[in-house]
C-alpha cells in the first residue's frame, strides 16, 4: 500500500492555495483544502474540502480534527487588507488583516503541531510576502502582518528543530491571483516596477517551491524565508 502524505492547504479555493493543492496532489499527497467558503466545484486534487475561518481557533481545531492525519501544512489563507495611508486605517480593518494573515497562521500551526510531534515528522510552509521584508506603501497592515508571519516562522522553526518538523516561509512578490484584483492599480504598478524581471509571478511558480519545502528532499532547512520575487528582494 502506498505511503501517502496528507497535506492541509488553507486558502485553497483560489490563487496560491489552489495552485499548491494541485501541485501537492500531483506529487502524490492526499490534499485537504480549507477555506472560509467551499467552492461551488471542488476539483479532483482534493481528497476532502473543509470550511473554516482561520482567524477562529475553534474552527481551526475542528478542521484539523475532521481532517485526521496531517503531515504537511501550507498556510496560504490571507487578505490584502486596507489599501490606504496608514493614518486612515480603521481599528476594524487593522484587526481583520492581523487576525486572518497572522493569527490564522498561528492557529493552524498550533492545531497541527501536536500530532506532528508525536510522529516526529512534519512540514509547515507559511506564505508570507516580500512586503513583510520591505514594506509596501499604503499597505501597512498587510506588510506588518506578513513581517510577523516571517518572525513567527523563524521562532517556531527553532522550537521544533529537533522534532523532525521543518517550518519555513515563502516571500513572494506580486503574484497573479484574484487577491490582487482589488489592489489599487497604482500600488500594483509600484510593486511591479520594483521587480527586475518586470513581470508578476505565477501561482504555479510558488507552488513549485512549496513542493520542495514539503518534500523529504528538504531536510536541512528550517526557520528560513525563501524569496520568490523576480529579483526584487534586497536581503
Amino acid at each position: 500500500m502506498k505511503n501517502y502524505k496528507f497535506a492541509l492547504v488553507t486558502g485553497a479555493s483560489q490563487g496560491i492555495g489552489l495552485a499548491c493543492a494541485k501541485r501537492l496532489s500531483q506529487d502524490g499527497c492526499r490534499v485537504i483544502g480549507v477555506d472560509i467558503y467551499k467552492p461551488t466545484t471542488v476539483g479532483s486534487e482534493f481528497a476532502n474540502f473543509l470550511t473554516a475561518d482561520v482567524s477562529n481557533s475553534s474552527d481551526c481545531n475542528k478542521a484539523v480534527q475532521d481532517a485526521g492525519q496531517i503531515d504537511i501544512l501550507v498556510n496560504s489563507a490571507g487578505i490584502v487588507g486596507p489599501n490606504m495611508p496608514f493614518w486612515d486605517v480603521t481599528d476594524d480593518a487593522w484587526l481583520q488583516t492581523m487576525n486572518i494573515n497572522l493569527t490564522g497562521t498561528f492557529n493552524m500551526m498550533r492545531a497541527v503541531v501536536g500530532q506532528m510531534r508525536i510522529r516526529k515528522w512534519g512540514r509547515i510552509i507559511n506564505i508570507a510576502s516580500i512586503a513583510g521584508k520591505e514594506g509596501n506603501p499604503n499597505l501597512a497592515a498587510y506588510s506588518a502582518s506578513k513581517a510577523a508571519v516571517i518572525g513567527l516562522t523563524k521562532s517556531v522553526g527553532k522550537e521544533l528543530a529537533t522534532d523532525g518538523i521543518l517550518v519555513n516561509s515563502i516571500a513572494p512578490a506580486v503574484i497573479s491571483t484574484p487577491i490582487n484584483q482589488k489592489t489599487d492599480p497604482k500600488v500594483l504598478e509600484y510593486m511591479i516596477a520594483k521587480i527586475p524581471m518586470s513581470r508578476v509571478g505565477q501561482p504555479e511558480e510558488v507552488a513549485a517551491l512549496v513542493s520542495w519545502l514539503a518534500s523529504e528532499e528538504c531536510s536541512f532547512s528550517t526557520g528560513a524565508c525563501y524569496d520568490i520575487s523576480g529579483g526584487r528582494a534586497t536581503y
